[in-house]
C-alpha cells in the first residue's frame, strides 16, 4: 500500500554499520601507520624533496711548463643537468628535453639508466658546456621542465693542433670499467679524470676536490633557503720539466712527418721535448667526443693516438752500431780491429751487403771510428760474430734496451733485445749464430722505442751514467705523489775514458763532410751523434706487398747530443718511412739548434727576463669546440680559443 511505511532489516542496519565502522578502523591504521609506523622514512623522504644537494665541481689544476709559462688551462661553461627528484617522468620528458638541448631522446634516456644506481637526490650531468640558445631553452622551460637546471663548470683548455697533444694526454668522464678498478673507488658516475698522457699520470694531483651546496627548494625547483656548502678544492698545479720553446722547435722540426721526437737534459733525466706525428686534438675529448670522431681516431692506420715517443716499437737500424761499438772496446775486440769493406761480407754460408752497395761504392780498409761515423755495416758484421749474441745482449740491456725506461707516463712499452734465452721463452727454439749478424747493424727482432735510443746513446756520451726519464719535476709534488718506478733513478754502465773517447769522436764526425749526415752539421756547436736506417720489412716481402709504392720505405733514425761528451741535451728523431738517417739529422739539429740558441742568451738577457706566458686570444665562434687556430712564432705559444658567450661576472651562475 501507498501510506504504508517500509521498515530496514535490523540485520541490514547492523551489517551497514559494522562495514561502516570498518572503514573507519582501516583509515585510522592507515593514519597511525603513516604518522607512527613510517614516521622516519617518509620524513626522511620529505627532507630529500624539500632539500637539494647540489655539487661545486672544482677546476683541475693548470699545467706549466718548467719556466712557469701556462700550457694547459680551464674555461668556465655551463653543463645541464637533470634533477631526479622533482617526481617527473623522465622518460616521458626526454623528446622536449633532446630537442631543446639538440641531441637524441635516445642519448637522454640512455644517460638515465647510466647514472640509475647513483642516489636520486644527485643530479645527472646531462649536456656539457652547453651553448647560450640551450641555457636559453632550459631558463624558459623551468615550469613545463622543472627537472632542468644548469651548474657552472670548468673545462679543460688545450693548445690547438695537437701540440703536445700525446705528453700531456687529455680527459674524459668516468667509465664503468673504471669505476671498478681500485684506484677510482671513490669516484661517481660523471666525473672526469685523466684518461692519458700526465693528465692521467696525475691525476689524482690535478683533479682537487669537489665540493657541495645544500639548499632548500619549492616543488618547482625554486630556492628559497641556501643552507650551507662545502667550497671546492681547486686541483693543484702541475710543472712540467718540458720547456714550451724547445718544444715549439721540435713541432716545428718534425711538422708532418711521420714519427717522433724526444729531447733530454741526460744529466738529470728531464724531459725537455716531446712530440708524436700524426697527432690529435685533445680539445674534442675535454667535453664529449663523439662517436665518429672516436671511431676515425682508433681506424686510422697511422695510429694518431699511439705516443710514439714511448709506444712504438721499432728497429734501430744503424743507430743500435752505437751499443755495438761500446760492448766491442769494453770487450777490448774492436781497439785493433780492421775489416776490409769490399761492398759486403758472408757469414754462415750467407751473403750480407753493406749499404754503400746501393751507392756502388766500398769503404774499404775500416777501424772501430770510421765504421762509426761511415757507419759500415760489415765491420758490425764482423764485431757481431766475434762478440756473439750473449755479450751484445749483456751491454744493449745494461744500457736499457729491451726494457721500459720508468718515464713517468702511462702505457710505456718495452721494446725487445733478443737473446738465446728471449728467443727460448718465447719461441722454444734454439738461437742460430746468423741471427747474430743481424742483430749487429740493429736488425733482425730488435725492436727499441724513441725513448729507449734516446737514454742509451745520452748514457753512453754521459761515460756510462744513465738518469731515469721524467716529465714532472719530483721535488715539486706535495708528499709522496711522484709514481714509483720498477727501476733506480740512476743506473752506471762502466765505460773506458779512452773508449768514450773513440766513440764520441766518430760521432762528432757522423755530422762533418766525412760522416753520414754532413748536412746537419751545425756551424760552432760540438754536435755529435749517429744516424741510422732501418727495414719496416725484408726486401723480399717489400717486393711482393708494395706493387711499386712507396709504402714499406726504411725508417730513418738519428740520436744526436750536445756537446759530444757530458752533453747538456739528446735528442732522438724517428722519421717513419723517411728513408735516409740523415733526414732525420736535420729534423734532430733543428732541435739542437734552437737549444743552444736559448742558452746562449741565458747571461745577458735571460737572467732578467720574465717568464714568457702563453698567450691566449679570445675569439667567440659560438662554440667552446669551434673550429680554432694556433700559429707558433718568436718562442711564443698562441692558442686562439673561444670566448665565453655570455658575461659570466654580470651573471651569477645558476646551481640550484
Amino acid at each position: 500500500m501507498l501510506g504504508r511505511d517500509e521498515k530496514v532489516s535490523p540485520v541490514r542496519l547492523t551489517g551497514v554499520q559494522y562495514i561502516i565502522l570498518g572503514i573507519f578502523l582501516l583509515l585510522a591504521y592507515g593514519l597511525w601507520r603513516l604518522q607512527v609506523m613510517q614516521q622516519d622514512f617518509y620524513a626522511s623522504q620529505a627532507e630529500k624533496n624539500r632539500i637539494r644537494n647540489v655539487p661545486i665541481l672544482a677546476p683541475r689544476g693548470k699545467i706549466l711548463d718548467r719556466e712557469g709559462r701556462t700550457i694547459v688551462d680551464n674555461y668556465p661553461s655551463f653543463t645541464a643537468l637533470l634533477l631526479r627528484d622533482q617526481g617527473r617522468d623522465l622518460n616521458a620528458d626526454a623528446v622536449p628535453i633532446a630537442q631543446g638541448l639538440h641531441t637524441t631522446s635516445e642519448e637522454i634516456r640512455s644517460r638515465v639508466r647510466h647514472f640509475a644506481s647513483m642516489p636520486q637526490y644527485q643530479p645527472i650531468f646531462l649536456k656539457e658546456d652547453i651553448t647560450p640558445d640551450e641555457l636559453a631553452f632550459i631558463e624558459a622551460h623551468r615550469n613545463e621542465l622543472p627537472e632542468l637546471d644548469t651548474i657552472m663548470a670548468y673545462r679543460r683548455l688545450y693548445p690547438r693542433k695537437g701540440f703536445m697533444a700525446h705528453l700531456i694526454g687529455y680527459v674524459g668522464e668516468v667509465t664503468e670499467d673504471m669505476l671498478n678498478q681500485p684506484q677510482f673507488e671513490f669516484y661517481n658516475p660523471g666525473d672526469v679524470v685523466g684518461v692519458s698522457g700526465v693528465e692521467k699520470q696525475y691525476n689524482q694531483m690535478l683533479m682537487g676536490k669537489n665540493g657541495s651546496r645544500r639548499s632548500v627548494v619549492t616543488s618547482r625547483g625554486k630556492e628559497v633557503q641556501q643552507l650551507d656548502s662545502t667550497p671546492a678544492v681547486p686541483g693543484e698545479q702541475l710543472k712540467l720539466t718540458v720547456d714550451v720553446d724547445l718544444q715549439i722547435a721540435a713541432e716545428q722540426a718534425l711538422a708532418d712527418k711521420n714519427g717522433a721526437i724526444v729531447a733530454m737534459d741526460p744529466r738529470k733525466g728531464e724531459i725537455l721535448a716531446m712530440v708524436s706525428r700524426p697527432t690529435f686534438d685533445p680539445n674534442n675529448f675535454a667535453v664529449r667526443i663523439s662517436r665518429d670522431e672516436w671511431n676515425k681516431l682508433v681506424s686510422d692506420e697511422n695510429h694518431p693516438l699511439l705516443n710514439k715517443a714511448i709506444q712504438a716499437q721499432l728497429a734501430p737500424g744503424s743507430v743500435f752500431k752505437i751499443i755495438m761499438a761500446t760492448a766491442g772496446l769494453e770487450e777490448g775486440i774492436a781497439q785493433d780491429m780492421k775489416v776490409n769493406c769490399a761492398g759486403g761480407a758472408s757469414f754462415y754460408g750467407r751473403y750480407f751487403k753493406c749499404w754503400v752497395t746501393s751507392e756502388h761504392r766500398v769503404h774499404g780498409v775500416t777501424n772501430i771510428s770510421k765504421a762509426i761515423y761511415q757507419s759500415c755495416d760489415v765491420f758490425f758484421y764482423t764485431l757481431a760474430e766475434k762478440l756473439g749474441i750473449g755479450r751484445i745482449a749483456k751491454y744493449a740491456t745494461a744500457l736499457g734496451l729491451g726494457q721500459k725506461t720508468g718515464i713517468d707516463l702511462p702505457q710505456e712499452v718495452a721494446g725487445v733485445m733478443p737473446s738465446e734465452e728471449w728467443k727460448i721463452r718465447n719461441f722454444k727454439q734454439k738461437w742460430y749464430a746468423g741471427e747474430t749478424i743481424s742483430v749487429g747493424i740493429g736488425q733482425g727482432a730488435v725492436a727499441v722505442t724513441p725513448i729507449q735510443l734516446a737514454r742509451a746513446i745520452g748514457g753512453v756520451a754521459s761515460g756510462g751514467v744513465l738518469q731515469r726519464p721524467h716529465v714532472a719535476f719530483p721535488g715539486d709534488f706535495p708528499g709522496n705523489v711522484l709514481p714509483a718506478a720498477d727501476m733506480p733513478d740512476e743506473v752506471r754502465v762502466p765505460i773506458d775514458p779512452a773508449n768514450w773517447q773513440i766513440i764520441t769522436d766518430a760521432m762528432a764526425n757522423v755530422v762533418n763532410p766525412i760522416g753520414t749526415a754532413p748536412s746537419a752539421h751545425l756551424e760552432g756547436i760540438d754536435f755529435a751523434g749517429k744516424t741510422g736506417s732501418a727495414q719496416t720489412i725484408s726486401n723480399l716481402a717489400k717486393a711482393r706487398l708494395a706493387n711499386g709504392k712507396t709504402k714499406f720505405k726504411d725508417n730513418g733514425w738519428f740520436v744526436g747530443v750536445e756537446p759530444r761528451r757530458n752533453p747538456e741535451i739528446v735528442v732522438c728523431a724517428l722519421l717513419e718511412e723517411g728513408e735516409h738517417g740523415y733526414l732525420a739529422a736535420r729534423v734532430a739539429s733543428q732541435v739542437i739548434k734552437a737549444y743552444v740558441e736559448k742558452q746562449n742568451r741565458r747571461p745577458s738577457k735571460m737572467a732578467s727576463r720574465k717568464p714568457e706566458k702563453v698567450e691566449i686570444r679570445g675569439v667567440w665562434n659560438g662554440r667552446a669546440d669551434a673550429d680554432q687556430s694556433e700559429t707558433l712564432h718568436a718562442g711564443r705559444l698562441v692558442v686562439d680559443v673561444p670566448k665565453k658567450p655570455w658575461p659570466l661576472a654580470a651573471r651569477a651562475p645558476r646551481v640550484n
